[in-house]
């Protein structure tokens, strides 16, 4: 196993490809576009990529495919990890699956819609995580979403769970009828609106609203729930305290909002593991502002800041 890691994602790896345009087309229509270009994603491997540059020790566990496929992408991911200085021990080829693939548009304010094809991240199971257990047992955090497997990501939280490693579950892509050992399993919770809306049948369009659902999956067990709320930045509900905060952000002029909830999500892990008695809103604060920088610029990874170009107060 690696030594000291400190933070492992169970997720995905996908191969942003992502066009540029001045708004998001209609069902039907053509629209012409003013740049496309290939990148690097997944939500697993983003939220890796940004608690890595934080300064964190990171493992990604994931499923990607090999040359023998005829497909690059594979190798060309591993090599974007190495680069990230993240652990590829628990990296997996398979020549059963293509790469994971996102068609990203995004439009001129940064708002972006997404459509997924998982690939070779569907195949991540029971066996590459038993590989993977002494990595995620002896982790400070695991970090897992929904863009693979969803039993593979129940499993991973499970074994974290069981050996006192802190959890933080991203609901993401959201599904209707998530199990409900994901809830259990989850010491943080964290989705943006539209998945807490889909999860608590419950609108979404404010603090309010926001505070109300974070409250509502409480209820179902989680241990503390963040609702991101994009501009307006995020509410923390706590089991131990039932007063949602919210926590408000900087106002920045975003450039693409692709990858933000990563970021965020991929800071507030490196917060956990390498300041663990830091108060949750604290965290969440901090996580805030790091989205923040993060769209300022276009691109996913490429926009995640670095430990370096990010003020000393955030450490």
């Amino acid at each position: 196993m690696p030594a000291d890691v400190s933070v492992v994602v169970v997720g995905s790896c996908m191969t942003d490809l992502v066009s540029q345009a001045p708004r998001l087309p209609k069902a039907g229509e053509t629209i012409h576009g003013h740049k496309f270009f290939i990148g690097f994603g997944g939500k697993g491997a983003n939220q890796c990529v940004q608690a890595a540059r934080m300064g964190a020790k990171t493992a990604m566990v994931c499923k990607v495919p090999n040359t023998v496929g005829r497909d690059v992408f594979g190798n060309d991911y591993i090599q974007n990890f190495k680069n990230n200085g993240i652990s590829t021990a628990y990296v997996e080829q398979t020549e059963n699956a293509a790469t994971g693939a996102a068609s990203i548009i995004v439009n001129d304010t940064g708002e972006n819609a997404i459509v997924i094809v998982a690939g070779a991240n569907m195949l991540l199971g029971q066996e590459e995580l038993q590989r993977a257990q002494s990595a995620i047992i002896n982790a400070k955090v695991l970090v897992c979403q929904l863009e693979i497997n969803p039993d593979a990501s129940l499993q991973a939280l499970r074994m974290a769970k069981q050996n006192h490693v802190k959890t933080i579950f991203n609901p993401a892509p959201a599904i209707a009828d998530l199990h409900s050992d994901f809830y259990k399993a989850s010491d943080v919770f964290c989705c943006n609106e539209s998945e807490a809306e889909l999860l608590t049948g419950l609108s979404v369009t404010s603090v309010e609203d926001a505070s109300r659902a974070g409250l509502e999956l409480i209820r179902r067990g989680c241990g503390s729930v963040i609702v991101t709320l994009g501009p307006q930045g995020c509410v923390v509900c706590q089991s131990t305290n039932t007063t949602p905060k919210h926590i408000p952000t900087t106002t920045v002029t975003a450039a693409d909002t692709t990858g933000a909830g990563d970021s965020f999500i991929g800071a507030l892990a490196f917060y956990m593991a390498h300041y663990p008695t830091m108060p949750q809103e604290e965290m969440a604060r901090r996580a805030n502002l790091v989205a923040a920088v993060s769209v300022q610029s276009v691109g996913t990874q490429t926009s995640f800041p670095f430990q370096k170009d990010l003020p000393a107060e955030l450490f």
